[in-house]
């Protein structure tokens, strides 16, 4: 309440109570904590798309419809000069928006009435948007063609109609497939689209397919178009299966005949190859040495054939490439080091990190006057927009969309390094709002997944809501993170929970040497291999802790190998197959669910029913296990597809329940 809001004279007839209270609601609204009930307040910004003119971007905005529970889209243009925003688009799922080569019209992904991803076309002139393809699979990626009057899409094929006896004539022959696959998968192929009349013409067939990336994945392949318009370049894998997404290759389609070639041969799989613009060379994603599972880098090789060569050698962090500037020399690279995500830019081998003020970057794009548009975070905002007009200069912010934040009271945070077996270990504390010099207040250790990922010193949702409670907050980037350079990334090859578990064990040391936090109240928790490390270390260090929470958990690596959407391809990083020879004792060694009998602590766990990457049968193990051996223990299943609830209430929800798991047991004793 302001008081210019009150009637004439009533400031001065407000007496006793009535001005106590007055007079202290500024205070209570500084001191308003970030919570669960805050997550649905924060807006997606995403996808960021310069212009050809390089005077607007393009961006989807999403906010929360909590009647509706689901996330809504906004296609949205924002002036570089002036800031100014308007809508384009509103509707379902729209998203992965892009400018026409002569920037006179946007193409966009958004859901038809059945719910499948179209294509389509909105004119900057006027008008509103029309579907161009219409396909009875959903479109999962597109690209202009040079001169703008067609595009190429690719979408599985689609299932032949089938009546009589052969409706329910449904079994389906299982490859490298999730345990959760109710069917065969078709495979993704690309097809042209006339922008004129919406003709459609195939260009490849049979049972290779573009690769199937399952979110949080992205998508492994993207649609290049050669400067001529004759050819495209993609990446093309044996199968539609998801375990067989390590086949991947470069390949070559002529538009004209269908003829598709290998391009460029390769030891492993490879990812979202990007053309320079001048067509003469080829930049794409792949695991250093050609090994699976090593530290990611970026190639370049001649667009025409010969030998790839790694964008930026001396640059010991794992990077993805965000593309080409102009002047088809340098490519932008994106990367961790250390607790924060930086931009750098590669020529001839070497690399140059962008200043970018402290900003900790995500989604990016280049525009063709060397501008960089992209979405970043700050230590107390989430994400905004922003644009960098060419390297040297400074970030300038476009959006201020964020005010989930505002007016609340935020826990500090700080990077911490640690050693550990000859490593050096890092991650970020983030302390309670109130917190003081010289306290000592309970743990909560908050372990990312992937392993291939890195907690960050950024605003984080999560962080905040646990130290809003008084908590202080580790979150521990463990060996196999990709935060530290290439040993360190390879040093939780065939180790997947001890070693890490030692890592983290030593984190929390450090804090009790420093005289941080009190350690008689102590809790684990994490979402996937954070939940991994959570079932690992509750077994392992079963005195340790007073609680845990186990989201999404990987329990048993069999499980991981045998029933989950990269299935075989975890060999890479387990071990060869568990069913050859003696490995299946080393997959037993390294999974939680085999010490789980020797864990006393109330644990709270939580899984998607349909989750593909870490199967739910792995939580039903660590509820049966805890629960045989009379531990504490509550198992919480929410009835959607994905590796995590998406929807704004069950996220919500998710939090609300790790809170309140949490409070009475790390209270102080009576």
């Amino acid at each position: 309440m302001h008081i210019a809001t009150l009637r004439s004279g009533e400031i001065v007839r407000a007496t006793g109570l009535s001005l106590l209270l007055l007079l202290a609601m500024p205070s209570i609204a500084q001191e308003r904590r970030f919570s669960a009930d805050d997550l649905p307040r924060i807006v997606r910004i995403g996808d960021p798309q310069l212009s050809p003119d390089g005077k607007s971007v393009l961006s989807v905005v999403a906010r929360a419809n909590l009647k509706d529970n689901r996330w809504e889209g906004e296609l949205t243009l924002i002036d570089v000069a002036t800031k100014a925003s308007r809508v384009l688009s509103r509707r379902m799922g729209v998203g992965s928006a892009r400018w026409s080569p002569d920037g006179r019209s946007i193409a966009f992904l958004a859901q038809d009435a059945a719910g499948r991803a179209q294509v389509h076309v909105l004119s900057m002139e006027g008008g509103d948007a029309r579907p161009l393809t219409s396909g009875k699979t959903p479109v999962t990626q597109f690209a202009w063609a040079p001169d703008g009057s067609r595009l190429a899409f690719a979408a599985a094929d689609e299932e032949p109609e089938k009546t009589d006896d052969a409706r329910f004539e449904d079994g389906f022959e299982v490859g490298n497939h999730s345990f959760l696959d109710r069917a065969a998968r078709k495979p993704i192929h690309i097809w042209t689209v006339a922008v004129a009349d919406g003709t459609t013409k195939r260009l490849t067939s049979g049972p290779r397919s573009l690769p199937l990336g399952l979110p949080p994945t992205g998508a492994p392949s993207q649609l290049n178009w050669t400067p001529d318009g004759a050819s495209l370049i993609f990446v093309q894998a044996q199968s539609p299966a998801t375990g067989d997404a390590d086949s991947s290759r470069l390949m070559r389609v002529d538009v004209a005949t269908g003829s598709v070639q290998p391009l460029l041969p390769t030891p492993t799989s490879v990812r979202v190859p990007v053309l320079s613009p001048d067509g003469r060379s080829l930049a794409f994603g792949m695991a250093r040495d050609g090994v699976p599972a090593h530290q990611s880098r970026v190639m370049i090789a001649p667009a025409a054939g010969g030998a790839p060569r790694d964008a930026a050698p001396d640059l010991d962090v794992a990077v993805e490439l965000l593309g080409w500037l102009p002047d088809s020399q340098t490519v932008l690279l994106a990367g961790t080091d250390g607790t924060s995500n930086g931009l750098w830019l590669a020529r001839d081998g070497k690399a140059t990190k962008l200043d970018l003020g402290g900003l900790d970057p995500a989604d990016a794009d280049i525009g063709s006057n060397g501008a960089i548009a992209f979405t970043a975070v700050t230590a107390t905002r989430p994400p905004e927009l922003f644009v960098l007009p060419a390297p040297g200069d400074k970030p300038v912010a476009l959006t201020s969309l964020q005010t989930a934040t505002d007016g609340v009271m935020l826990g500090r945070q700080e990077s911490i390094t640690w050693k550990s077996e000859g490593y050096t270990a890092d991650g970020v504390i983030t302390y309670p709002p109130d917190y003081q010099p010289g306290q000592k207040r309970p743990l909560v250790l908050y372990i990312h997944g992937g392993p291939v990922s890195a907690s960050l010193q950024r605003f984080s949702p999560s962080s905040q809501i646990l130290a809003a409670q008084g908590w202080i907050v580790l979150e521990p980037n463990y060996r196999g993170s990709n935060n530290r350079g290439y040993k360190f990334q390879q040093a939780i090859l065939r180790d997947a929970t001890a070693g890490p578990g030692r890592d983290i064990m030593a984190g929390v040391a450090e804090l009790k040497r420093r005289g941080l936090i009190d350690d008689k109240r102590m809790a684990v928790s994490g979402w996937s291999y954070g939940g991994m490390m959570t079932s690992w270390l509750i077994g392992a260090y079963p005195q340790a802790w007073k609680a845990a929470v186990a989201g999404a958990p990987v329990t048993d690596i069999l499980d991981q190998y045998t029933t989950a959407d990269s299935n075989r391809g975890r060999a890479a990083q387990y071990g060869p197959s568990p069913f050859v020879g003696d490995n299946m004792a080393s997959y037993n060694r390294q999974s939680p669910i085999f010490q789980a009998w020797k864990a006393r602590t109330p644990t709270l766990i939580m899984a998607d029913v349909g989750d593909w990457r870490v199967t739910i049968p792995q939580a039903y193990k660590l509820y049966r296990a805890l629960s045989d051996n009379k531990v504490e223990v509550k198992f919480v299943a929410y009835p959607v597809p994905g590796h995590s609830p998406a929807d704004p209430i069950r996220s919500r929800d998710v939090w609300r329940r790790w809170v309140d798991w949490l409070k009475p047991r790390l209270a102080p004793m009576p």
